[in-house]
């Protein structure tokens, strides 16, 4: 196998997706590739990433907001002494009105809560088979046969490679030690169309390591840029880019 071959074979080694013999070649090779060697290394930590679950919390104040309604309904009624229906302790055998509303009311509230639980399950579950889907998709851009990648250094320690698959028509960005937005700011993400930027999503603004599939398909875009945009994104950049990359030639 050339050199140039062993170059694209990255991310198929990071998902573990090579045959035998072409792993032991290409460990080979990476004694000898320092660019390979960062790839690998980025790759693999994204794919470490691409397991981690969505999870939701219920809020804090639901607990103490049950326990403050029960306090206000009485749990038992005096005894009224009737005879034939009295307890050793002088109070009455059967739960009072009041008992049974304040049963309703924990009913309620409880019942409150599995329909807001079911709900978060409903959520959690769209957003982990949305997530899902986009790992299969970005991971499949990794691994595919012609995916050829390009990195940069953006400054300020901050680093990003492109991987591309023209045959997937699809890339992701890698980006590692990227400083937070400003507050109410998100990095976008955009399609170099020979000059015309086009929309290729948004980072996590929260994320200083990020693994991103771009939003649509390469088509004819030949590089891509980062800016800082407003909450939700821009239809068009209105800042200066933070970073502007060229595609790897095909």
């Amino acid at each position: 196998m050339s050199t140039a071959e062993l170059h694209t074979l990255t991310g198929a080694y990071a998902l573990h997706a090579l045959p035998e013999d072409e792993r032991r070649e290409f460990e080979r090779h990476l004694g000898d590739c320092e660019a390979c060697t960062q790839e690998v290394r980025e790759l693999s930590a994204t794919a470490a990433r691409l397991g981690l679950a969505v999870a939701e919390s219920p809020p804090r104040e639901l607990r103490e907001r049950v326990l403050r309604e029960i306090t206000t309904v009485r749990q038992e009624a005096p005894s009224h002494g009737r005879p034939g229906r009295t307890s050793g302790s002088g109070r009455t055998g059967r739960w009072s009105s009041y008992a049974l509303a304040a049963c309703i009311a924990v009913a309620a509230a409880f019942g409150g809560v599995a329909v807001w639980q079911n709900q978060v399950a409903q959520d959690a579950r769209q957003e982990a088979n949305q997530a899902t889907r986009q790992s299969e998709q970005l991971a499949e851009v990794l691994s595919a046969p012609d995916a050829k990648t390009t990195s940069s250094d953006l400054g300020g320690g901050a680093r990003a490679t492109v991987v591309v698959s023209q045959d997937r028509n699809r890339a992701v960005i890698l980006a590692s030690g990227m400083e937070r937005p400003p507050s109410g700011k998100v990095y976008q993400l955009w399609f170099n169309d020979e000059g015309t930027m086009r929309s290729a999503g948004l980072m996590d603004p929260s994320a200083s390591d990020d693994a991103v599939l771009l939003d649509g398909p390469v088509d004819r875009a030949t590089g891509m840029g980062i800016t800082v945009e407003p909450a939700g994104g821009s239809a068009e950049p209105t800042s200066a880019p933070v970073a502007l990359m060229d595609f790897p030639a095909a």
